[in-house]
Formats: structure tokens, sequence, C-alpha cells
């Protein structure tokens, strides 16, 4: 279990710090304005109400127990760098910031944060990989251009052979686990058949990823 704190409780703050308390952090809350404070106290391992652009306020607060800290302020970009700007002077080493704009991004990439987010248009590219593959229930960047996918596997494959699922993509696409029900396989060979409603992990490029969708729809 890790501790996070979340500055900024609009929607996406909110939403964050909701699913970390649910795959069991503890999360500290901070947002300036009271009535937000009031509105979701019950829902936070601890919530405050400060001045985040404050770097003394900011003090107060006992970053550094935090294994990270989410800046999570809205649309206001100035609130946002000042905030980011007395978390890197305070020491704290592990900083997110959601950015609203390219020069929102240009910006902070400048103060040596450890992740920028940009909520709106990462959310826009998966609804458009979901729209254009339909098949693919999500799927994971991993570095170095490798991807991995869940695949539901539909009712026409029913019965099919791995083998024979990945066809001319063997070798550059892999197959990782498959989830059927309560069991889960690891050791998957080419003779591996695949039953409708099972979940299929994939590995692979882009490019190859992409060539062996038709053949999974």
């Amino acid at each position: 279990m890790a501790h996070f704190t979340v500055i900024g409780l609009g929607r996406f703050g909110i939403a964050a710090s909701m699913e970390l308390i649910y795959l069991g952090h503890t999360v500290t809350g901070v947002d300036r304005d009271a009535k937000v404070a009031e509105k979701n106290v019950e829902d936070f391992t601890q919530l405050l109400i400060c001045d985040s652009t404050d770097e003394n306020a900011l003090k107060e607060l006992d970053l550094a127990n935090s294994d990270a800290v989410l800046v999570a302020i809205g649309e206001d970009m100035e609130s946002s760098l000042l905030c980011t700007l007395a978390l890197k002077k305070l020491g704290v080493k592990e900083i997110w910031v959601k950015a609203n704009s390219r020069a929102h991004h240009t910006i902070v990439s400048k103060l040596g944060v450890s992740r920028i987010i940009h909520p709106e248009e990462e959310m826009g590219v998966r609804v458009a990989q979901a729209l254009n593959y339909p098949m693919v229930n999500d799927y994971l960047s991993i570095g170095h251009g490798l991807y991995v996918v869940e695949i539901h596997i539909k009712q026409p494959l029913d019965g099919c052979h791995l083998g024979e699922l990945l066809g001319p993509s063997k070798g550059k696409v892999d197959a990782v686990m498959v989830k059927r029900e309560q069991e889960t396989f690891l050791q998957l060979d080419q003779d591996f058949e695949i039953k409708a409603s099972d979940i299929l992990l994939l590995s692979g490029t882009r490019d190859a990823l992409k060539c062996l969708a038709p053949r999974l729809s």
C-alpha cells in the first residue's frame, strides 16, 4: 500500500483519487475550495484545504511521506505551474502533472517532473482505437515500440488454435496469457485451443498487431 497526495479536486482529481483508494492505497486530497473539501471529505483518507500555490502552506502538508504527488489542477495554468514549482523547491521527487494545453506541457517539461498527463488527449486516442479495433478491449504501451493488447474472443473464433489465429503474425506477435473464467493459462503453444469469451493478451509492435487485427474481428 502506498500513500499519494492529489492536489486539485475537480472531476479528474476526484476520479484518480477514488481509483487509488479502490486499489488499496491511502490518499490525501488537497483543494483551496472549502465547499469542494466538505463535499468529498468522507471519501478521502485525509482532505485538506490549502492554497497549493503557497510554498509555505504546502510545507505544512509533510509531502515527503507521499509516494507521489499528482497536480490535478484544472484550467488555471498559472496555479498549476506555481504549485509544481513549489513542490520542486520542497524536494518532492515524484511529481505527476495534468497539462491542459501544449503551452502548459512545454513549460512543465522544463521543470523536470516525473510525468505529464493529457487526460482528454489520451482518452481520445483510446476511444479512437476502440472504434477502429472493437475487438480490442484495452491496450498498454510497454516501451520500445511494443504494446500489450487485451482481446475478447468472439464466437466465430471458438475452437480456433492459437497458431491458426496468429497466422502470418507468428514470431511477430506473442501470446502472453489466456484467461478463461476463473482459470489462467500462461504456457501457450501453437495447438492451444481458443474458446469464445476467452480473454487473450497479445504483445507485439503496433504494425504487427495492426496486421493481425482483421483476423480477430
